[in-house]
């Protein structure tokens, strides 16, 4: 994923540096966040593990315990007991709400029971087995206590390993596609400017050694220019030609140098 083909199809302008290196910037920042997000939501996922493990130990002993007040109900205030209790219940008098809670950006949701309105149940076995049906009934609570919590733990649990699987897909994403194709993109258009930047200067040698021919040839045409003018001067003010004239000139400036050096 990291070849110099994996990169995005952008103009290699200096504006354009600009805006990847920002947009870098930015798939950094949003990987550690996702990469702290994803650890937060493990560690969350493990402690929930445990107490989902810890719930449903202790929800085998409860279930057991309550099943057999439920005989022991039955043994001492007979089979009847039962229509006897259903026909004092009128409403449920334990129910479930449910709440989220924030973890991480991520929404759990929670199970809860209240109590809500009094049970009329008082006189249920008041001729037998009376006790027997209260520690029935107190033994259903309990046992309704933990299946609700372990419905709130159950729903947590997957709700959790869906937004970690999420999360966890987000940050590959970021660390092995979006990061990568960014930094193949700075490189190419760094590469690219540099490469614009030599063919400048290499146009700029290449215009200022024209000019400075230029300029030598222009130079030299107006040098003998003057030459062709001071010997049409001789020539005339002499009365030789021009080619005498010229080897006048010539013979003088050679007498020049020799006095000079």
């Amino acid at each position: 994923m990291s070849g110099q083909s994996h990169r995005l199809n952008v103009v290699p302008t200096v504006t354009m540096l600009g805006i990847m290196k920002a947009r870098l910037v930015g798939a950094t920042r949003g990987h550690a966040l996702l990469k702290k997000k994803s650890d937060a939501l493990t560690v969350q996922f493990r402690q929930i593990l445990k107490k989902i493990v810890s719930t449903k130990e202790s929800m085998g002993e409860i279930m057991k315990t309550s099943s057999f007040s439920l005989t022991e109900a039955k043994y001492v205030a007979g089979e009847n007991i039962k229509h006897v209790v259903l026909e004092n219940v009128q409403n449920a008098s334990l129910k479930v709400r449910s709440r989220q809670e924030n973890v991480a950006g991520v929404k759990l949701p929670k199970f809860e029971y209240f109590t809500e309105g009094e049970t009329k149940n008082d006189l249920t076995g008041l001729a037998r087995g009376g006790q027997q049906v209260q520690q029935c009934r107190a033994a259903y609570v309990k046992a309704i206590e933990v299946l609700v919590e372990l419905a709130s733990l159950q729903t947590s649990f997957l709700t959790l390993d869906e937004a970690i699987k999420t999360t966890n897909r987000r940050v590959n994403a970021l660390e092995n596609v979006v990061k990568p194709r960014l930094e193949n993109t700075i490189s190419y258009i760094k590469g690219e400017l540099d490469e614009l930047e030599r063919e400048d200067f290499f146009r700029l040698k290449k215009i200022q050694g024209y000019k400075k021919r230029e300029i030598e040839r222009q130079l030299a045409e107006a040098k003998l220019f003057a030459e062709e003018q001071v010997a049409e001067k001789v020539s005339l003010r002499k009365g030789v030609s021009i080619n005498s004239a010229h080897n006048m000139l010539s013979a003088a400036r050679e007498k020049d140098e020799d006095i000079i050096f």
